[in-house]
């Protein structure tokens, strides 16, 4: 409001008060603008969002995540639309390419993947056809289908022992840190996240979806533990992101009252037998953008 001559007071309007008061008026101005610009006490900083308008997703049957919930069959890859790249995408407002299919090792990554029943075949290319140069993000969720190190326990429960679970372990975190390379190699500039595996079983709880003794499951137990860390060790050295998805998945195993992993019967309109449900793959999604945003906070 400006104020007239009549309603500014009696000496106001000349000499050294008028400086002082136009000074402390210019403080006051600075104050509320300084004050204005800033977070409130207490308010956490705003998290940085992650930016990327090209992904690309390899992986196994973990990452493709069948009946989770609609799911392509992709040439016997058996995709789901619910997977956490499709998820990630979402969030991110990204373009995606999903090359994750079941029953993957590191070799169908760089070379086709052969399916075979009987007399039949049928082959997909190598996954590593949809990393482009400008890919802007990839994924890589892979190694647990190499020399069958889940799958021999979770069917026969051959009984592998600690040593020979790290030796293999060992050996396949070696064939990870190929794939690492070979991604690296064929989009130069993109963040790379290397994802791993849940955990399958709690050592001290056993349950009729997952009928493992007593005496093998602190077995797989430490099979799960010795893969996680060979493949973080392998994300270290090849300077990649790794998301270690074993401590977030505690309470969430099979034979837990909130699994993340079902057991061995096949529900076809929530998870194949031993694969990720729904809530763990959005899990997974949830985790990676957080690992995203902190990284794009760095």
């Amino acid at each position: 409001m400006d104020l007239g001559p009549a309603d500014k007071g009696p000496g106001v309007g000349s000499g050294p008060r008028r400086q002082s008061t136009a000074a402390v008026v210019a403080c006051l101005v600075l104050v509320v603008l300084l004050v204005s610009c800033s977070s409130p006490v207490g308010s956490p900083a705003p998290r940085a969002e992650p930016e990327f308008e090209t992904y690309a997703a390899l992986g196994d049957s973990f990452t493709a995540a069948p009946y989770v919930p609609t799911t392509s069959l992709a040439s016997g890859c058996f995709r789901s639309t619910g997977n956490y790249p499709s998820l990630l995408a979402e969030r991110l407002d990204a373009r995606l390419r999903d090359a994750s299919c079941s029953a993957a090792t590191t070799h169908d990554v760089s070379r086709r993947q052969v399916f075979g029943l009987g007399d039949l075949r049928a082959s997909v290319p190598p996954q590593l056809r949809v990393v482009r140069r400008g890919t802007d993000l990839v994924t890589v969720g892979i190694g647990g289908n190499d020399e069958q190190l889940f799958g021999s326990l979770v069917r026969d429960r051959s009984g592998v022992e600690l040593g020979d679970a790290a030796a293999v372990a060992q050996r396949t975190g070696g064939r990870v840190g190929r794939v690492l390379r070979a991604v690296r190699s064929a989009a130069p500039s993109a963040t790379v996240v290397l994802v791993g595996y849940p955990r399958l079983v709690d050592p001290a709880r056993g349950c009729r979806k997952m009928p493992i003794g007593g005496a093998d499951r602190p077995v797989l137990a430490r099979v799960e533990r010795a893969l996680n860390k060979a493949l973080a060790r392998t994300a270290e050295r090849a300077d990649v992101l790794f998301l270690d998805m074993h401590p977030l998945s505690r309470g969430h195993e099979i034979c837990s009252d909130d699994p993340w992993v079902n057991g061995q019967a096949t529900d076809d309109r929530r998870a194949a037998a031993y694969h990720p449900f729904p809530e763990g793959q959005q899990a997974v999604a949830d985790a990676l953008l957080a690992l995203l945003s902190a990284d794009a906070a760095r």
